[in-house]
């Protein structure tokens, strides 16, 4: 009773079966369960916190059997010879993928499941029913994506002599880093409806998916902002110039991308890179015109052939040592 009160107040009461669809019954206590698995309290609530849960009290009883399974595996982990660190920091990224993951599920759900007139013991029952049969398709899938993925990334990783000799893989790499921005996005955050401004944002993402081509990859985005990344720089300047394109013919209603490329050693970490290139490009970006792919000269020099380069003269940019000199890269193709 106390936990239907609870609901009614919080305005979640047609998601409570849904809720104890997927969580489960909690009986355990972040305590209970350092007691059964012998790892430290300070590890099981860090771990949740890593996940962008709430960190729980010693005493909260709000676990159960599935966190005790996931506990047990991340102890096989640490007795296999895994840092902590290191558990701790795959952790992080798993919960902020997982938790864009969840996020766009549930909206593509509840928007197939709401129905006009439903009571809230409608809605409840059908979203807890489909939460039943969808979530372990959504399981599967899960692991068939990220087995893809690992794929991918390890055909691109060199093992080589020196790596197996010093027993670490590389530190700082040689990548291009590529930024497409959308022109104008604060002015038309302010002339849009917030539905219409994350259908932009939703559009830049499966154009940023859509130019990164193999090896290049779509790292990340940022808000108004996609950030591609790759080994060659003609791959990666070509990604760029894709996605610049899409953007244009999108029409009159789609703002325009700029875009800004460096090269240089990075260190990846977590599926993110930092370094030197990483920023240089972001500043060129800030600095080319709407629908224009700038570059530095490291990449003008290395990705020369393929493309039409023209001089967009030196720029001062923030951060940057001295002036850097830039070049507008153009398709052979538009003359």
């Amino acid at each position: 009773m106390e936990e239907l009160k609870e609901a009614v107040a919080e305005g979640r009461l047609a998601l409570l079966p849904v809720e104890q669809a997927l969580g489960g019954e909690a009986k355990y206590t972040p305590k209970d369960l350092a007691d059964e698995t012998g790892l430290p309290i300070e590890f099981l609530t860090r771990q949740r916190q890593a996940l962008g849960l709430p960190r729980p009290a010693p005493d909260d009883r709000i676990l159960g059997d599935a966190d005790l399974a996931a506990l047990k595996t991340l102890k096989q982990f640490l007795e296999a010879g895994l840092p902590e660190e290191a558990i701790h920091e795959t952790t992080v990224v798993m919960g902020e993928a997982m938790a864009r993951v969840a996020d766009a599920s549930r909206q593509t759900v509840g928007r197939a499941l709401i129905r006009p007139g439903d009571t809230e013991r409608d809605f409840g029952l059908r979203a807890a029913e489909a939460s039943k049969a969808l979530t372990p398709l959504v399981d599967e899938q899960l692991r068939y994506v990220f087995r893809l993925h690992l794929l991918e990334q390890l055909r691109s990783t060199v093992i080589d002599q020196g790596v197996l000799q010093s027993g670490q893989l590389r530190g700082a790499q040689e990548v291009t880093v590529a930024f497409g921005d959308l022109v104008g996005f604060t002015k038309l955050g302010e002339a849009l409806p917030p539905e219409e401004l994350g259908g932009v944002v939703g559009r830049l993402t499966e154009m940023g998916v859509e130019a990164a081509e193999s090896p290049v990859r779509l790292v990340k985005t940022i808000g108004d902002a996609a950030m591609l990344a790759g080994p060659d720089p003609a791959a990666v300047v070509e990604a760029a110039l894709r996605l610049v394109e899409m953007a244009e013919q999108e029409g009159e209603d789609f703002p325009s991308i700029r875009s800004g490329v460096d090269t240089g050693p990075a260190l990846e970490r977590a599926g993110d890179w930092y370094g030197s290139p990483v920023n240089v490009a972001s500043r060129v970006t800030g600095v080319a015109r709407p629908a224009t792919v700038l570059a530095t000269d490291d990449v003008r020099d290395e990705a020369q052939d393929g493309f039409k380069w023209s001089a967009a003269g030196r720029r001062k940019l923030k951060g940057v040592r001295g002036p850097v000199r830039l070049h507008r890269a153009r398709p052979l193709k538009n003359g």
